[in-house]
C-alpha cells in the first residue's frame, strides 16, 4: 500500500550502522498527521487523501478553512497537503498517521522548499565561469558574458541563464532510504540531505523509482 506523511525538518546528524560505518542522516519529525479529507473519482475525478499537520488556533484560520475542518470534525491544522495514492480505502477522515507508517529500508521521495539565496549572480546561480581578468573584459569578471549576436536575432532568447532570484522553490529528492524510525517520538532518520532549512515543512511519500 502506498504511504505519505507530512513532517518538519529538524536538522542533520550521523548514526552508525551494524558494521560501524557512519551514515549521514536528516532527522524529520513526521506527523502526527490527521486525515482531513478523502477525494474519490466520483466526487473529485481522482483518488487522493488530504492530510493536516501542526495544530493552530481556530482564531487564525479563515472562515472557509474553519468550515472545512468543522465538516471533517478535525481540529484546525497549520499545514494541509494532498497525496495521490492508489488505494485509500483503509483510511478514514479523522484517522491519525504517525511516523511508523514507514519502516527501516523503505525507499522514499521527499518534497520541500529549498533555502532562499536572494538575488544571485550568474556564477553562483548557474555555475558559469568567470571572464578573463585582463584588459577589455571589465569592469568586473563575474558578470554574465555575451547576450547573443546583434543583428540576428536582435534579442535575448527566453530562458537564457542570467542573474536573478535563487532558491526558495519546490524541490524533490528521489529514492532516499529510511535508516531509522522512532515511532515513540515520531522521528524518521533519512540517509542524505533533503531540501529546505531547519523547521521547514516537507512531504514524504513512497519513491516512484523504487
Amino acid at each position: 500500500m502506498q504511504k505519505g506523511i507530512i513532517g518538519k525538518k529538524m536538522g542533520m546528524t550521523q548514526i552508525f550502522d551494524e558494521n560501524g560505518k557512519v551514515v549521514p542522516v536528516t532527522v524529520v519529525e513526521a506527523g502526527p498527521c490527521t486525515v482531513v479529507q478523502k477525494k474519490t473519482v466520483e466526487s473529485d475525478g481522482y483518488v487522493a487523501v488530504q492530510l493536516g499537520y501542526g495544530d493552530i488556533s481556530a482564531k487564525k484560520v479563515s472562515k472557509p478553512a474553519k468550515g472545512h475542518f468543522d465538516k471533517a470534525d478535525v481540529a484546525p491544522k497549520r499545514t494541509l497537503r494532498e497525496f495521490r495514492l492508489d488505494d485509500i480505502s483503509a483510511m478514514n477522515v479523522g484517522d491519525i498517521l504517525k511516523a511508523d507508517v514507514f519502516a527501516v529500508g523503505d525507499r522514499i521521495d521527499v518534497v520541500g522548499t529549498s533555502k532562499g539565496k536572494g538575488y544571485a549572480g550568474a556564477i553562483k546561480r548557474w555555475n558559469q565561469h568567470r571572464l578573463r581578468e585582463s584588459h577589455g573584459t571589465g569592469p568586473v569578471a563575474r558578470h554574465a558574458g555575451s547576450m547573443g549576436s546583434c543583428s540576428t536575432p536582435s534579442r535575448v532568447f527566453k530562458g537564457k541563464r542570467l542573474p536573478g532570484h535563487l532558491g526558495a522553490e519546490r524541490v524533490t529528492i528521489q529514492n532516499l532510504k529510511v535508516v531509522k524510525v522512532d515511532a515513540e517520538n515520531n522521528l524518521i532518520a533519512i540517509k542524505g540531505a533533503i531540501p529546505g532549512p531547519k523547521g521547514s515543512v516537507v512531504c514524504i511519500s513512497d519513491s516512484v523509482k523504487a
